[in-house]
């Protein structure tokens, strides 16, 4: 019987090759950093299957807009100790985070980084590469990502069908090249397709960003069918306005009793425990007030749009009231319902 870190080693080695595994592995008995590996459908760090209580994390200030102001350092030491005590053990980013400042504020903690390699599809697959090297030698990194459901909004550059996924398929096997020892996932809205698996076949993990109301339907044994490769929820969860008709005001109890329900299907359907997920990254941490094109960047707007299916209760996407904390870092009922969910651990 293997023991745990022998378990990862080998997978390591079929994953990322047996240079790129050296590395991770010599950096490891510095003890500096964590050998991260693929068994099946769990991701491992040193050996033990790893189910990730994620958030996702894109912090901008009150007047303030994304990308021009998206302050990491400004808010990354309040930030995280906040996540710290609600238990979550990996943020996510929208943009590269390559400020080893930063990265070190969150390793502390003991919070890995799942870090965009990529997000624009203006930005070259050299960018891509520049940036992974820049921060691939911090141990917070867990993995990159390439992408955020970029199916629906063509790299946010009108690179939509076959163009975006060339694009992505190139990013993801740059970024592998330049660090074989993490895997490369990409974000994809809802479930990918037999042909886009097929094409990005040298995608690592494959990350889902779902809002199906109060729950995931059959997203699980669907995914199951497609793939045997890992997969986590890249994004979930509920805002905190409820815009039905006869409601059209803040619902904290709403946001809770979604982020509750959906967390723990997450948990049921764990890789750890013999599922197909890996966990899941709840969208998200604090209020954005910049999203709103109608309004403004210093208002707290309530408009939203119901595409038809979407979040719990009302299907309608309230774009700045997605924390569960608001702006000011003040936590809503959503924090700690999170915070009370309990993950697998092996």
């Amino acid at each position: 019987m293997f023991r745990p870190v022998l378990a990862a080693s080998l997978a390591a080695v079929l994953l990322f090759g047996v240079d790129g595994f050296r590395k991770a592995q010599r950096n490891n008995n510095d003890g500096e950093m964590p050998v991260i590996g693929i068994s099946g459908r769990q991701v491992l760090v040193n050996g033990k299957p790893l189910h990730m209580k994620g958030i996702c994390w894109n912090p901008v200030a009150k007047g303030d807009k994304h990308p021009d102001n998206l302050d990491f350092a400004g808010f990354a030491e309040q930030d995280a100790t906040l996540m710290q005590q609600a238990g979550i053990n990996v943020v996510r980013t929208y943009e590269p985070l390559l400020d080893k400042n930063v990265l070190d504020i969150f390793y502390r903690k003991g919070i890995y980084v799942v870090n965009s390699a990529y997000s624009w599809g203006g930005s070259s697959v050299d960018d891509a590469v520049r940036w992974v090297n820049q921060v691939k030698d911090h141990p917070a990194i867990l993995m990159w990502t390439v992408g955020n459901e970029w199916n629906y909004n063509g790299l946010y550059y009108g690179m939509y069908g076959n163009s975006a996924m060339d694009r992505v398929a190139d990013v993801v096997a740059a970024v592998k090249n330049a660090d074989p020892s993490r895997p490369v996932s990409t974000i994809y809205g809802e479930l990918p397709d037999a042909d886009t698996l097929r094409i990005l076949k040298d995608v690592d993990v494959w990350s889902i960003n779902a809002y199906r109301g109060i729950g995931f339907q059959n997203l699980f044994d669907d995914f199951a069918e497609l793939s045997d490769k890992p997969m986590f929820l890249g994004e979930y969860g509920a805002d905190a306005f409820d815009a039905r008709k006869e409601v059209n005001t803040t619902n904290f109890a709403a946001q809770a009793h979604a982020t509750t329900e959906l967390t723990k299907e997450i948990v049921v359907n764990s890789a750890v425990d013999g599922g197909v997920c890996s966990g899941g990254f709840i969208f998200e941490f604090a209020d954005e007030w910049w999203k709103d094109k109608s309004g403004r960047n210093d208002e707290h707007d309530d408009s939203g749009i119901a595409p038809g299916g979407g979040p719990y209760p009302d299907s309608t996407f309230n774009e700045e009231w997605w924390g569960i904390v608001d702006i000011d870092r003040n936590p809503r009922d959503a924090y700690y319902a999170y915070k009370n969910v309990a993950i697998p651990t092996r």
